[in-house]
């Protein structure tokens, strides 16, 4: 058997177990038998003790394990840990760092290989083979160490969270487990998990007879879920913000009979069961969602999916039992959904950890809205097995640790009643503007696109609406919405804020962003045909939709139109020609409009370095730094793996931000930010310092935003932007802007890192 095959045959051993200790020992029987050594060894780091502890064998003296430490730097496995990379030596008793254990046994061996054990960048441990007589191990005993190494890492990774490392070693070790951040906030309480009690691919496709019957229970099961919806809406919806408030309607809208409710009859009028006909209908959602680019949008296969599985408990193929939820309850999930959120008793509901999920999806907006710390994307996290569990969630670091000690616990204790005192001040500023020391006033604006009824989000605050997605109007539909069925959409959203602008952004599909009856197939979505590219290629789409918004602003005059992902001049330039056009065919049919303002969104490098000829040939300027961020640093933000790389005051960044507003300011266009950084109070205490006029946030956001600008001079906003810019490296501005924070009292508001 080749070494390839070996080690599938040893992964798949390893990962078929569920506890610590029988990994280690296939690890180290399977790693001696395919290498023909005499000695497999794997000694784990303790950090808290700071050192090594054996904790499994193969040809050493059994006695020995969870007994024999060596310290961070001894010996030659603390030789391997410090170089992180192997060691491979022909005589190991001959290197200066050789260090003998008698009660080991291993003075007859002579030849040792060692690799380090690594998990996403953490040192965790050594695996070692010997042998006795003098020898090197070759490159591709080397190699397969290596591989091998490398599989094991996330086994270990997952013992260090459920403390198996703590059972086996009888160390008091501490463990964490990285994430996303979801929700800012600090929760400790006790896990509960959520499995599901329905697998939707797992319904067969089953026809039957009594199509009236199968139509009259599914009716059935599908009014107690809206009266379930409706009841948690009566539960919930005075301790929501109105914005998320709403996502309640929108379920039910969802589960109407013209929507998806209305699919699921259809389906069983032609013969097909129940379960069947559910099953397929929510299948084809998911995975139409599933296939966008937009984290916002591709989130909402998850409402999709939770309102299947509700219907299909109630069809009856659920057999969950009724939980009782802790008093300090945190929930924990392979996929932890908004609509779950309302399962647990809100007096009990303290925190929440999602194996899955992003910083946009509908769980972190309503957890943000409910200040419930949240972690979402902790793909190390072993679910099943932190089941009563003590957790401390944080939310600002997006961290999960298990096993506090003492002094832990009391160290985050005192932070969540920093957070409480920190939320009883920002009330105070809830209908005050945002005016800093000295005068300096910042214009406040609201992200939206999921609520139905826009008028629920108004704030005696906030200016307008920086930016309003017109995608959900054309996803939640099997075919393109007409331009009557467009225009009443935004005549609701213009009219709830009128006379305050709302700035609607075209329709941005395309690539992965793919609508179910307008498919896309492309090798590299994420740099292929979206956004202004596909709706320049279809004028038709694009006028009607432009035609759409110039009638719904009829007499109100507060439509601001925002063309997204523009990468080329040319781009900006047809655009504007079809808006002309299609501004002079709505005039000849007889509507009285006005030629609102249109601007364009800088989210692509290359029109950072156009953006003097872009800014000449619009209205205004507005940055989605989400996009610029992530195609600056070329980090999928929503990706766990590489979240970490994502760093909003990146020092290219912060100098291409500075570049836009340099370039719009001089030719006299206003400017504002709409992505993430602006709803980070200190994101937006740069962005203020660098000249930006307006910044739009998610709801959740305002009141952090505001309180901060307002506790600084602009004078001293532009000293600390200018500190931050002289400086080359993302973790040194954030730990110079959390250390400048503190000493002003105001720490608690700093992003994660």
């Amino acid at each position: 058997m080749d070494m390839l095959e070996t080690l599938k045959k040893i992964t798949q051993e390893v990962n078929a177990v569920s506890d610590l200790a029988t990994a280690l020992s296939i690890i180290v029987k399977r790693v001696k038998s395919a290498m023909v050594t005499h000695v497999a060894s794997v000694y784990l780091l303790d950090q808290q003790q700071n050192c090594y502890r054996l904790m499994a064998t193969e040809g050493l003296n059994q006695a020995a394990v969870g007994k024999v430490t060596l310290e961070y730097a001894q010996g030659l496995v603390g030789q391997v840990g410090l170089r992180e990379e192997p060691i491979n030596l022909e005589n190991a008793a001959d290197h200066p760092s050789y260090r003998y254990f008698e009660e080991t046994g291993e003075e007859r061996y002579h030849a040792f290989l060692g690799v380090p054990i690594m998990h996403r960048r953490k040192l965790l441990g050594v695996l070692v083979v010997q042998q006795e007589e003098s020898r090197c191990f070759d490159q591709s005993e080397e190699a397969f160490l290596v591989t091998l190494s490398a599989q094991l890492a996330g086994v270990i990774a997952h013992a260090e969270v459920t403390g198996l490392i703590t059972q086996l070693s009888g160390s008091q070790k501490v463990a964490k487990c990285s994430g996303i951040p979801g929700s800012a906030g600090i929760a400790i309480g006790v896990a509960v998990v959520h499995s599901p009690g329905v697998d939707l691919s797992a319904i067969p496709k089953r026809m039957v007879e009594a199509i009236e019957e199968e139509e009259m229970r599914f009716l059935a099961a599908l009014q107690m879920v809206r009266d379930d919806i409706a009841q948690a809406e009566r539960n919930f919806g005075q301790s929501l913000p109105k914005e998320e408030g709403a996502l309640f309607d929108v379920y039910l809208r969802m589960l109407d009979q013209h929507a998806l409710g209305g699919e699921i009859v259809l389906k069983i009028r032609e013969g097909y069961w129940a379960q069947s006909a559910l099953a397929e209908i929510i299948n084809t959602h998911i995975h139409n969602f599933n296939l966008l680019d937009d984290p916002y949008l591709k989130e909402r296969a998850m409402d999709v999916k939770e309102l299947g599985i509700r219907l299909l408990t109630k069809l009856g193929v659920s057999s969950q039992i009724e939980r009782k939820y802790p008093e300090r309850t945190i929930l924990v999930g392979e996929e932890v959904t908004a609509a779950l959120l309302m399962e647990v008793p809100r007096e009990c509901l303290v925190g929440v950890v999602s194996v899955r999920g992003s910083a946009n999806s509908h769980l972190a907006i309503v957890a943000r809205s409910m200040g419930i710390p949240t972690v979402v994307g902790a793909l190390d996290l072993p679910v099943l097995q932190l089941e009563g569990r003590e957790l401390i969630v944080d939310g600002y670091r997006g961290e999960i640790i298990s096993n506090p000690n003492r002094e832990m616990r009391q160290q985050y204790e005192q932070m969540v009643l920093r957070d409480q005192s920190l939320q009883a001040e920002l009330q105070q500023v809830r209908d005050q503007e945002a005016v800093m020391l000295g005068g300096h006033k910042i214009g406040l604006w609201l992200n939206t696109g999921l609520v139905t009824d826009a008028s629920l989000l108004l704030d005696q605050s906030v200016e307008g609406v920086g930016l309003y997605r017109t995608e959900m109007a054309f996803m939640l539909r099997d075919r393109f919405p007409s331009e009557k069925e467009q225009e009443v959409i935004y005549r609701r959203q213009l009219e709830a804020f009128a006379p305050r602008p709302v700035n609607m952004r075209t329709l941005d599909i395309g690539g992965d962003k793919v609508l179910s009856y307008f498919p896309i197939y492309e090798e590299n979505p994420f740099l292929g045909w979206r956004g202004i590219r596909v709706t320049l290629d279809h004028p038709e789409i694009f006028m009607v939709q432009i035609r759409a918004m110039l009638k719904a602003s009829v007499g109100l005059n507060n439509l601001r139109i925002m063309l997204p992902m523009i990468s080329t001049v040319f781009e900006v330039e047809e655009a504007l020609r079809l808006i002309h056009r299609s501004f002079v065919e709505v005039s000849e049919e007889g509507f009285d409009i006005v030629m609102p303002s249109v601007g364009a969104m800088i989210e692509v490098p290359a029109a950072v370095y156009q953006i003097l000829e872009i800014a000449t040939r619009v209205d205004f300027i507005s940055v989605g730094t989400n996009d610029l961020t992530q195609y600056m640093l070329a980090v999928d933000r929503n990706n766990p793996r590489v979240a970490n790389l994502y760093h909003s005051y990146h020092p290219a960044v912060l100098k291409a931000l500075q570049i836009i507003i340099n370039a719009a300011r001089a030719v006299g266009k206003p400017s504002s930010v709409c992505g993430e950084m602006a709803g980070d109070p200190v994101g937006a205490l740069l962005l203020v310092a660098m000249g930006y006029d307006a910044l739009s946030m998610s709801a959740a956001h305002l009141l952090k935003v505001k309180w901060l600008l307002r506790k600084i001079s602009f004078a001293q906003a532009q000293s600390i932007l200018r500190e931050v810019l002289a400086m080359d490296n993302a973790q040194v501005i954030h730990s110079h802007l959390e250390l400048l924070l503190a000493k002003q009292g105001l720490d608690g508001l700093l992003g994660p890192m």
